[in-house]
């Protein structure tokens, strides 16, 4: 089995709150996503909810490829005993090529702001997929786009 773990912190000088609701509402990523930037002529589809549990967004662009993502859990930091708040999402991707991948965000009370962790996990399950594990590094390709998406988000959930 081939599995990889991609994952990226940045402090955020915002309240955990805050920067929580930027992630927990696909609709809002537009501000901060680094996909979202690289084609923004994509088409984009929301069902479910309009944030948390059950919300889904889909995705289908030039650039970006086309999948889906579905927010499977999320704890707001103000109802958690340590003030700590996650998201928890399933990511589909279907273009380029087909992977289903986990995607964890955390959220931290930190000094005057929030560490923000956010984590992409999965499996290599076919051929093309482990032997382009073997050639190309998923925290090279993707680590970048994490720095930059939480330098967009810092930027966003600071501006109010």
């Amino acid at each position: 089995m081939s599995t990889f773990a991609v994952s990226r912190s940045a402090f955020i000088p915002a309240a955990p709150q805050d920067v929580f609701a930027h992630v927990n509402d696909f609709h809002l990523w537009g501000a901060w996503s680094p996909w979202e930037k690289l084609d923004p002529a994509m088409s984009k589809n929301y069902s479910g909810p309009e944030s948390g549990p059950g919300a889904h967004y889909s995705w289908e662009g030039k650039k970006a490829g086309s999948g889906n993502m579905t927010i499977e859990a999320a704890t707001a930091p103000e109802s958690s005993t340590d003030g700590a708040g996650s998201i928890d999402i399933d990511l589909h991707f279907l273009k380029p090529f087909k992977n289903n991948n986990h995607t964890l965000f955390t959220f931290v009370p930190e000094r005057d702001g929030t560490k923000v962790t956010w984590t992409m996990s999965g499996e290599n399950k076919t051929l093309f997929s482990k032997i382009f594990a073997k050639v190309f590094s998923m925290d090279k390709m993707v680590g970048k786009d994490f720095e930059k998406g939480l330098a967009d988000l810092s930027t966003v959930a600071t501006s109010r």
